[in-house]
């Protein structure tokens, strides 16, 4: 077992319904193996200006179910520098942090990926709504996010039908379509778009007009942010000029990024920011805690990022060199898992979605 005197625990990037959860386990977890917790505020800018302070176990009480993160977040450029990368080592030094638990997305795993390089070591937590880091089957935050969107939806159905009308509803994800994908299954959408399977504008539409001359007054098309910044609004107008239906649009935008989190996330969270602590412990550092197939294991930072790079088609030449051939091959069934489960759930969409 690793002897640490204080670890540290930060959130960065955009905030996710669960990170507070993440943070209370990874504070309870230490606290109960001896460790004293820091905790480091508003991500690697707070870690660089010495933004610090020690956390008992009260002060992460009641914090489990509020949304956001009570660390705050931030964008930090000048972490990205190698003048920022020395002065954030250097507040580990003063505050004698010897592990950091960093909570957040891929840029934020690149940071601990920095900070392990140079001597601190960091497990990662995958927090974001958008479910877009292909090493987990969850993050942190995706479920919430989603049964808000449901919510909303729920409301936009009702004046729908009222109205007959369609309305067109963006939701956020980057250039990932899981939200928008299971949201439209479970809010009975007539078509959904999304970045990773080519969208049929031509025959969504044929499949509104058809389902209107069935009597159908209500539908609902959910389209991903990462479709591009002016798509949904276009779809619906090209929706009412070609046929006839009354149709409306919403961007929910960053709304679904708030709320209490879900029972699903605050357990992930939970189990995560637990297991964290215990990688640490075990004198493992430079890891991802992910989800696969129900359980919680760890896989290596930069195989992380790699098959993420890989399943988003933005590998550079060479950069699976350092792998082996089973390494790679392991990275492609990840990444062909994940398609084949987007096609099968866009099946049902096009199905059941009348």
């Amino acid at each position: 077992m690793k002897q640490f005197k204080r670890i540290g625990v930060l959130t960065s990037g955009g905030d996710a319904p669960g990170m507070n959860a993440a943070i209370r386990a990874v504070t309870r977890e230490a606290i109960y193996r001896g460790v004293e917790v820091m905790g480091i505020y508003r991500g690697y800018s707070g870690l660089i200006e010495g933004d610090i302070r020690p956390f008992g176990v009260r002060d992460v009480s009641n914090i489990l179910n509020r949304g956001g993160t009570m660390l705050y977040s931030d964008r930090c450029p000048e972490f990205c520098t190698e003048e920022g990368m020395q002065k954030a080592v250097n507040t580990c030094r003063e505050f004698e942090i010897d592990g950091i638990v960093a909570i957040g997305g891929d840029g934020t795993f690149r940071g601990a990926n920095d900070l392990t390089a140079h001597g601190i070591s960091c497990v990662g937590l995958p927090g974001t709504i958008d479910n877009d880091i292909t090493s987990t089957d969850f993050t942190i935050g995706f479920d919430t996010a989603m049964n808000t969107a449901i919510n909303l939806i729920d409301k936009l159905r009702d004046t729908c039908e009222s109205h007959a009308r369609c309305s067109v509803v963006e939701v956020m994800g980057r250039g990932a379509g899981d939200i928008a994908l299971q949201t439209a299954i479970a809010s009975g959408a007539t078509a959904v778009a999304i970045p990773e399977i080519p969208f049929d504008a031509d025959r969504a539409i044929d499949k509104i007009r058809t389902s209107h001359s069935l009597g159908k007054r209500t539908f609902i098309v959910i389209v991903s942010e990462g479709m591009g910044k002016e798509y949904s609004a276009t779809l619906a107008k090209r929706i009412q000029e070609e046929t006839g239906i009354e149709t409306k649009f919403a961007r929910f935008a960053h709304v679904v990024r708030g709320g209490d989190p879900t029972l699903r996330d605050r357990l992930l969270a939970t189990l995560m920011g637990q297991r964290a602590v215990e990688e640490l412990f075990l004198g493992n550092s430079n890891l991802v805690v992910c989800e696969r197939a129900g359980s919680i294991c760890t896989t290596e930072i930069n195989y992380a990022l790699t098959l993420d790079r890989m399943y988003k088609g933005k590998l550079a030449e060479g950069e699976l060199s350092p792998y082996s051939q089973e390494q790679i091959a392991d990275m492609h069934a990840i990444g062909e898992r994940k398609r084949k489960l987007f096609e099968k759930l866009y099946s049902v969409v096009d199905r059941i979605g009348l």
